[in-house]
This record gives structure tokens, sequence and C-alpha cells, in this order.
């Protein structure tokens, strides 16, 4: 059975509530509880092209397990538009990104571990989740009150944190597909079929992703401390799924079958319907993944192709400077980086400060 509803998960200056759609798909049997968001940044619309092809493959096979998607998951930053462009990362008040929001509060895993330390996984994995409903109950109560941002997010984290897994779609400026993968997770995550991997550590910073994990794997990592091995009991992945201001509602569809040919090895099916075709995967850990800042300002012509390598030293871009044609002060430079990478993203304007953040890469690079 497949219902929609929505979440207020703020307010406007009008006082008219700040409202998100829900979409709940009741499931068939046991198999794992599912949430899915899109849109989290205003820009980044593809994820909802996907939630809309994942609703027919429900429809088509029905899930074992519950499963809650919420395209347009902020109505504020879908709506934040200066002349053609959708600025939607960060909240306007604050400065914030949206999704460096959401909250957990580490100093409560220690005591935990000590009173389950002897429990059965299931009453561990219920009372866990218990105690983190309450942690955002409480934050959601303060007396200080809240921003904007924290309202959206904690309302969101509230649906999220009843899940299993956790999916949080997103897309980068000019940019390849590529997955956000905690290390943990690392053989599972071959399943999505994702040409590009990021391994990402336990750490937690605010965004949807680690604020899924993060208790999780910390509450394993207090448990091993104690002596006692116990496994993750949620994953949760960012997946980039391509440029942002850019839609393909035909393409998505092979972005849901990577989605659900993870989803059928979790057991969300008893049979395995989706067969997405392979593709070569590479991964760098996070450290290694490297932002190249412009080294001046200017127009930019962007040389390095996406998801393919760059040797050390081959041209990267060409940086412009159309004010010097004239004289004898040069007026243009090419850009290169110092080691072998995998160009992942660059960014969307041609004309840049210095400081600009232009390329994001993988180096260190390895078979996923």
């Amino acid at each position: 059975m497949i219902t929609t509803t929505t979440v207020k998960v703020g307010e406007q200056p009008t006082g008219d509530p700040m409202e998100v759609p829900v979409i709940h798909i009741q499931g068939q049997g046991n198999g794992p509880r599912v949430y899915i968001q899109a849109n989290i940044h205003g820009a980044e619309v593809q994820g909802n092209a996907v939630i809309y092809q994942l609703l027919n493959l429900f429809r088509q096979y029905p899930p074992q397990g519950d499963v809650v998607m919420v395209p347009q998951a902020n109505p504020l930053g879908i709506n934040q538009k200066s002349g053609e462009f959708t600025l939607g990362r960060f909240d306007p008040v604050t400065g914030i990104n949206w999704n460096r929001q959401y909250h957990f509060d580490h100093s409560m895993l220690e005591p935990f571990t000590q009173d389950y330390l002897d429990a059965e996984e299931s009453e561990i994995r219920d009372a866990f989740r218990t105690r983190l409903k309450q942690q955002l109950e409480a934050r959601m109560a303060s007396p200080w009150g809240l921003t904007c941002g924290q309202h959206l997010a904690l309302n969101l984290q509230k649906m999220a944190v009843e899940a299993d897994i956790v999916l949080d779609l997103h897309t980068g400026p000019i940019s390849a597909q590529h997955l956000y993968v905690p290390e943990y997770a690392r053989k599972r995550a071959r399943h999505f079929h994702i040409p590009l991997n990021i391994l990402i550590p336990s750490d937690f910073s605010g965004a949807m992703d680690e604020a899924s994990f993060s208790p999780w794997w910390q509450l394993s990592q207090h448990f091993a401390l104690h002596g006692r091995e116990l496994p993750v009991m949620v994953d949760a992945f960012t997946i980039e799924l391509g440029s942002q201001e850019h839609l393909d509602v035909a393409g998505a569809r092979q972005d849901a079958e990577s989605i659900c040919n993870y989803l059928q090895h979790q057991g969300l099916w008893l049979e395995h319907y989706v067969q997405p075709e392979p593709s070569a995967m590479q991964a760098c850990y996070l450290k290694d993944y490297k932002a190249f800042f412009s080294p001046a300002g200017g127009q930019v012509e962007y040389l390095a192709k996406l998801n393919q390598q760059l040797p050390a030293g081959e041209p990267l871009a060409t940086l412009w400077h159309f004010n010097a044609l004239v004289g004898e002060s040069s007026h243009s430079r090419t850009i290169t980086l110092p080691c072998d990478c995998i160009p992942v993203l660059h960014f969307a304007s041609a004309s840049v400060q210095q400081g600009t953040e232009l390329y994001k890469v993988l180096t260190n690079t390895f078979r996923l």
C-alpha cells in the first residue's frame, strides 16, 4: 500500500506552515526499513526524478520492508532563486549549509554501552534507537529555540532515525556520479555499481548520512573497547547523482536500478529483480579526496574530463585573463596537479575569484 502525507518542517514569516511531501510504502514482510530523501539543496533536483523512478519500481516489485521517501525535502532552498540560478545550498539567514544541521551527541555512548553490554542485539538496537529519538526530541524542545535550518533538519532526521537504511540523494556543481561510503560498508557499497567512491570515517560533522550511521558505528566501537563485537546496525550513504540544475527523468531509471540492486542485496526483496550493468569502481579515502583552489581570479576553461584518469602534469584547466590581451603580461595560464588523479567535479561557473574551489579529485585510488 502506498500513501502520501506531508510533514511540517517549519513556519514561514506569514505564519503558514512549511511542509514537505512524504511517500509511505508499506512492506509486504519483514525486510529492512528504508528512508530516502532528495533535494535538501535547492539546485540538486535529479534526486526527485530518481524517487519518481523508485516509486515505479516499488509498484512493480512491492518491497518486503517499509519505505519512506521524501522528494523536495527543502521547500525554502528549492525556492531560493537569484535570476536563472537556484542558490539553495546555504540557509540565507545563518549562512550554514542545509546539510550540516542534523544532530548527534556522542556523550551518551559510554553510559549506554555500560547499561547494555550483556544485552541481546535486538534489545540493544531497539533501546539505542529509542535513545536517539529521545535525544532529537530534547534538542527540538530547547528553551533557546532553533534556527530555521535546524527545524528542517531535525524533522527530517526524526523520520530517518526509524530506518535501517538511509539514502540521501544529492548532486554536485558539474559532477560525475559518486558515492560517500562508510568504511565499514565498503563491500556492500559495491552493489550500487557507482564508478567513483569516497570512503569516510565514523566522525560526525552534521550531514544526514553521518547522523544516520555515525551513532551506530561509534556504538559498535564502544562495545569493542569493552571486548564485545557488535555489528553496525544501520547503513547510510550520500549518493551524488551528477550535476545540479539538471533533470533527466528517463536517465534516472538507471540510478533507481542501481539503488535497488543495493537494496535487494540488503533483503528488501526475496528475489533479485534488478540487475544493472556492472562498472569499474574506483575509490579513495576521504583524506585523499582533494580540492584544488584557483591560484588567481579570471575565466576558466575546464579541460580535465570527469571520471577519467588525469596523469600528473597534464592540463587540468586554463585560466584566462582577458584584460591582459594587449600588453606584456601573460593572458593565460595552464593549471596542472602534482599527482595522478581522477577528477570528480568542478565549479559550475567559468568566472572565478582567487581561492575558488575549481576541482575535486580522487588521489591514491584503488579498486573498491
